[in-house]
């Protein structure tokens, strides 16, 4: 579909926090935060199903990849993280954390999606498989005309 910009291979991830505009000098606390409160989680496995649209299916504006088995653990994952970052100053999402995969992000108007709104409904219980959680990647993102770019700034290995 034209109306869609999918996610590139290298850059899809499951978004834990997200931090914003970063002061560089709290970049190497942000880091050693997490992995501090990470040390001794254990990998565990997910299964991602269901397709999906942010804010609504008859309104999508962001694709994304759901998580049936294993979710539990993924919202465990992200409030340790979260709450290690409460410290430096970054607040907690007021919305409950839904784990979940971007995949793409819907341009155009309501008229452009309506076939995309159809097929939604046929993926909602979309089987994608199964991967293991094995690490924990602090990234930095850099907008392009092109889509993002991701900087590797630290990974903890669960």
């Amino acid at each position: 579909m034209d109306s869609i910009k999918w996610v590139a291979e290298e850059n899809l991830h499951w978004t834990l926090q997200f931090l914003g505009d970063v002061e560089e000098t709290l970049l190497a606390n942000v880091c050693h935060m997490v992995g501090k409160a990470l040390s001794g989680t254990v990998p565990f496995d997910i299964e991602v199903v269901g397709a999906g649209a942010y804010p609504a299916r008859h309104r999508p504006r962001t694709l994304w990849l759901g998580v049936a088995a294993g979710r539990e653990s993924m919202i465990e994952l992200q409030n340790t993280v979260a709450s290690s970052l409460e410290s430096l100053g970054f607040r907690r999402e007021q919305r409950p954390y839904a784990p979940h995969l971007t995949i793409g992000r819907v341009r155009g108007g309501q008229r452009a999606v309506e076939p995309l709104i159809e097929r939604l409904a046929d993926y909602a219980d979309f089987h994608a498989g199964a991967m293991c959680i094995d690490a924990v990647t602090v990234f930095a993102s850099e907008l392009n005309p092109g889509g993002p770019t991701y900087h590797v700034l630290s990974k903890v290995t669960l």
